[in-house]
């Protein structure tokens, strides 16, 4: 069987949180998908290797493995293991040249005391993490759009009122949405029929 390697870099004060306390959360990375993990603490460098069946396996550490290392806490990036999870990282480097317009962005995305955030997270049932040039979302593809979205138009200076407005409309649209994929078919029937008349 066929060995396949992925290497990523994390930042360096983050190799203790993927290492975890006597090696646990490395251990339990290793473990749950069945890869092996070599970190270089000195430059940040991580190596996941595995020659398992599955290759998802490989791609869903190396996540896991970005997630700490873009500031979530293990519990959170383990969140990952679930199949319909998904990690989107913006990189704010890539929108803005200083240093200064990236910590503007930074504060108005986590908000005062954190309300911003709080209130994406809540909303959109995301973890989002702001850590150093980045800002990270871990859920699903639906809500991370959503989510995405919202931050977008923070980054934009949107004001944090419409920001939330816009996110209350779309947990609005999404409720709507659930609600009528679990509707029996008559239930449907005499919604169009109501329509109709």
């Amino acid at each position: 069987m066929s060995t396949r390697n992925i290497h990523v870099k994390i930042p360096i004060e983050r190799i203790g949180v993927l290492i975890g306390t006597d090696g646990c959360v490395k251990e339990a990375i290793e473990r749950k998908l069945d890869v092996k993990i070599e970190v270089d603490s000195a430059s940040g460098d991580v190596e996941l290797i595995s020659s398992g069946p599955d290759p998802s396996l490989l791609f869903r550490a190396r996540d896991i493995v970005l997630a700490v290392g873009r500031g979530f806490s293990p519990e959170i990036s383990f969140r990952l293991l679930n199949e319909n999870l998904n990690l989107y990282v913006i990189d704010l480097r890539e929108l803005f040249r200083s240093a200064a317009d990236i910590r503007r962005v930074k504060s108005r995305v986590i908000g005062r005391g954190g309300k911003t955030r709080r209130i994406i997270e809540e909303e959109t049932m995301t973890n989002i993490s702001v850590y150093g040039h980045t800002i990270s979302i871990i859920g699903d593809v639906v809500h991370i759009d959503v989510a995405k979205e919202a931050i977008e138009m923070l980054i934009k200076g949107v004001l944090h009122r419409d920001a939330y407005k816009f996110l209350d409309r779309k947990r609005n649209e999404l409720r709507n949405i659930e609600m009528e994929l679990w509707s029996s078919p008559s239930d449907i029937l005499k919604k169009e029929k109501r329509r109709n008349v």
